[in-house]
Parts: structure tokens; sequence; C-alpha cells
């Protein structure tokens, strides 16, 4: 699942007229960077949330032929944080009522870069899977940047927590069991970081550390320095051909 319903309010006006997931850097909107990890990993169906001009990333991306993969979208009206649209479109992501037949899921904030290779991940799904009463997510940190220096969480044996040294930020990458969202009325707005706090506070949260290049794309600037560095590492690229 890509996460794209937020409304982009740091990076206006470019959003007034675009969703910020079809924002572009180094030639390619935000949310296709995703879209081809997403291939290259062996994913094929994929659902997409969307509030603010959703239509634009439909009428944009289609139904995802073109990328290999099979696109389904799950719209709200207003946009209901992230674990009140993750669990709206928990049936998309083959999860019945009552949560039945959940299996585990991937999702990327779509307003992220982050050259992490999805399939890396891929193991933590079926180990997720085959282990139902283990971790209910896990989640990728990443060090901190200069405009979140306090970070979120703390990583110490692969365990995810809330309190001790050497605090990492959440990179907008994780995988989750449905279970996690049992609380949350499909279609209530509800934000993600109290139910991680209340399954850490369980241990039920493990993570890794990515060491390379992740840009949470939250303002212009950032945009801009890294439409920058794509262009840069690309042109670096071909003079080494």
């Amino acid at each position: 699942m890509i996460l794209a319903a937020g409304r982009g309010e740091r990076m206006r006006p470019l959003t007034d007229t675009m969703p910020k997931p079809l924002l572009r850097a180094g030639g390619k909107a935000l949310i296709e960077y995703h879209l081809q990890n997403l291939r290259r990993a062996g994913f094929y169906d994929v659902v997409i949330n969307h509030a603010h001009l959703g239509h634009i990333i439909e009428a944009a991306l289609g139904d995802g032929k073109r990328y290999g993969l099979k696109i389904r979208y799950s719209h709200e009206p207003v946009a209901l944080e992230t674990a009140g649209g993750i669990a709206q479109a928990l049936p998309l992501l083959g999860v019945g009522p009552n949560r039945q037949g959940g299996q585990p899921f991937f999702t990327v904030n779509a307003d992220i870069y982050c050259e992490i290779e999805f399939s890396s991940l891929v193991p933590v799904l079926w180990d997720m899977q085959a282990h139902p009463d283990g971790e209910l997510a896990y989640l990728v940190l990443v060090d901190n940047p200069l405009h979140h220096p306090m970070g979120d969480f703390v990583l110490d044996s692969g365990k995810v927590s809330l309190s001790g040294k050497n605090n990492l930020t959440f990179s907008g990458i994780g995988v989750y069991l449905p279970s996690l969202f049992d609380d949350v009325v499909p279609g209530s707005t509800a934000k993600l970081a109290p139910l991680l706090r209340q399954a850490m506070t369980a241990e039920r949260i493990a993570g890794e550390h990515y060491r390379g290049l992740w840009v949470d794309v939250g303002t212009p600037e950032r945009l801009r320095q890294l439409d920058l560095r794509l262009d840069t590492i690309a042109a670096q690229a071909a003079s080494m051909k």
C-alpha cells in the first residue's frame, strides 16, 4: 500500500493544483520510484489511498499496467490520517470482515524518496505471516534528518522501543499485521503513532536501520535539492558509460 492521502500543506503552492505524490524529481514523479521498486521486488497488487486531488493521481497512474502492476484506489473524502487510511483500505488488502484472512502487508509513504530495495523486506513479510502471534509491525528507521533531530524511536537488537539512547527517525516504510488496526473503525480518523506506541509497550515491534539515501520531501526546497541530487547522480552515471 502506498500512502498518498496527505494534503501537502508545507509544499504549497505546488500542491494547490498537483497532488504531492506526483511532484517530480530526477525526471519522475515521486510515487513512480515506489511503483518501480515494488515491481522489482516482485509485488503485483498495489493499493493507493488518496484524498486531495486524488482523481489526478488516478488519471496519471491508471490501473498500473504500464508499471507491471495492478493498482486499486482507496478514496477518502477527507484524509483519515495513516491508521485511519490503512483501516479503510484493509478490504482491498485482502482482509475480510472481523479481520479474517488478513496477511501482513507492506506500506510506504508516497512523499518520501528512498533507495532501499523493497525486495529486502519480502522475507519480513513471510516471517510475520508464519508467526502471527509475533511482531505486529516491522519499521524501517533512518538517521535523523536536520529538520527532525530528536528522532522517533529507539532500535536495540532488532526491537523498536520508545525510550533509550540514539533515537532514529521512522522512514514511512513498514510492514504490518492487520490486527494492529483492530481498534480502528473503518472510515474514522486515526493516527498511526499511538498504535505503534501501544505495540512497543508489548514488545511487538521490530525493525532495522537503513543507512542509505532517504529524503522526506516535505518542502519545496527539499524537493529542489532532491531534484538536483538525482540529476547529478544521473549525469555521473552517464559519464561513466
